[in-house]
């Protein structure tokens, strides 16, 4: 599935840690329903507000906080859409509220801390955060760009006691939702389930409808449940036809079971729409299994790096593992250290062990892939890495360990990488 760790860290986006308790009771929780409406815009209300207040700013220019809230709706549709073009008309409207309101317009801070996650600049994030629940010690928005900014930073404490003040404050989507990933990071699977459908349960927005079905998708994925995350992604292509990361997920459940024509369809699809770093290495990966060229696709790859933004700090994840699984070792480890230095989080470590050990550094990267796994996330993928990284230092009973952990996890956590687990387990288990 998309990885979790590449996600957009915007208003909605999650954040890991431990929790002491949800600060709710769940509940009874509803079964999405088997069938819906005919989609709408996901974007349609939003649209229409931002058409309301643009024109009401028009004549009251100086109202702070519609200027903050209008900023806020850009950040939100540039997470819907995708589209990064919203983000100067939200940095704009965000920085006029705080030239007319200076101090304590925590709303302002708030939208251009999410615009600084959504920039991948975490620091900047959190700073603002910060700001913001100074000047508002109840904005839940401000608390969920403070988790979100902290775990990416790697500051699992502090993202534990954020999450949990947003969730005391408003338990909704959003508060459940990053709950969710921070049990996930943790290893405990089915809280984090738990409180994803909780998330599902308590959406009313489209876009927030699909993204519980998503990160339901995902988890069931993730832990190999084939059967589960086909019913979630079903019930979210049902809801919104077309959405490229559905269509991106249900491919690798197609590629899973063999079916790589209809994951190729898929991917197409998606890589049409939103051509990220995530969807057009999993197409590549996918016509190489299916004995076609991914030339061209590694090409569109490689011509990301040149875009606007692709700097030293927002390089992709993706894009290092990229770097590392084409045997361009230099180029992953450059670039899995700058993105170490902006964001060192569990998963940013686990890409640049993998990265180091593409160049052939197996001591260093071995550290960073304990590192990796230090919360007790069950990530298949980063045991086959630390895996792979022990076989190098010849340490046999370890990568054994970890080839059978990552296997038990999830035996369909790579298309390029799991056969080559269950070759290599064979080779371990037999005569030494």
């Amino acid at each position: 599935m998309r990885k979790r760790w590449t996600r957009p860290a915007l208003v909605i986006t999650l954040a890991a840690a431990t929790l002491v308790g949800a600060g709710v009771a769940l509940g009874p929780l509803r079964k999405p329903p088997a069938e819906t409406a005919a989609p709408v815009s996901p974007t349609r209300d939003l649209d229409a507000y931002v058409t309301r207040t643009s024109v009401h700013l028009a004549d009251v220019p100086g109202d702070w906080q519609a200027w903050a809230q209008l900023g806020l709706a850009h950040v939100q549709l540039a997470r819907i859409t995708y589209d990064p073009g919203h983000y100067p008309a939200a940095e704009k409207a965000l920085r006029r509220s705080l030239t007319v309101r200076p101090q304590r317009n925590a709303a302002a801070l708030t939208g251009l801390g999410a615009l600084a996650a959504a920039r991948h600049n975490f620091r900047e994030a959190a700073g603002f955060a910060e700001r913001a629940v100074a000047a508002d010690h109840y904005s839940a928005d401000a608390y969920g760009v403070l988790t979100d900014a902290y775990v990416e930073l790697g500051r699992y404490p502090e993202a534990t006691r954020a999450v949990q003040r947003m969730l005391d404050l408003r338990p909704d989507t959003g508060s459940f939702g990053r709950a969710s990933y921070l049990f996930e990071l943790r290893g405990n699977l089915p809280k984090a389930n738990e409180l994803m459908r909780r998330a599902l349960d308590v959406a009313v927005d489209p876009a927030d409808i699909t993204f519980a079905l998503t990160h339901l998708a995902e988890l069931a994925f993730n832990a190999g449940d084939l059967g589960t995350a086909t019913g979630y992604l079903t019930e979210g292509l049902s809801r919104r036809p077309g959405e490229p990361a559905l269509l991106a997920d249900r491919a690798k459940v197609s590629a899973a079971r063999g079916d790589l024509d209809a994951a190729l369809t898929d991917l197409r699809a998606a890589t049409a729409t939103l051509p990220t770093v995530d969807h057009l290495v999993t197409l590549a990966d996918t016509l190489e299994a299916a004995g076609r060229s991914r030339t061209a696709t590694d090409d569109l790859v490689r011509v990301s790096t040149r875009l606007p933004g692709a700097g030293p700090s927002t390089t992709d994840i993706d894009l290092v593992l990229f770097h590392a699984d084409r045997g361009e070792g230099a180029a992953a480890v450059a670039q899995g250290r700058a993105l170490l230095a902006a964001r060192p989080s569990v998963t940013v470590e686990t890409a640049y062990a993998w990265a180091l050990h593409s160049a052939g550094r197996d001591r260093e990267a071995r550290k960073h892939a304990d590192r990796g796994l230090r919360l007790g996330t069950r990530d298949a993928r980063a045991h086959y890495y630390r895996a792979m990284i022990r076989l190098e230092l010849g340490d046999r009973a370890g990568a054994r360990t970890d080839l059978t952990q990552a296997l038990r996890i999830n035996p369909h956590f790579s298309l390029r990488y799991a056969p080559k687990a269950r070759a290599q387990l064979a080779d371990l288990d037999g005569p030494a």
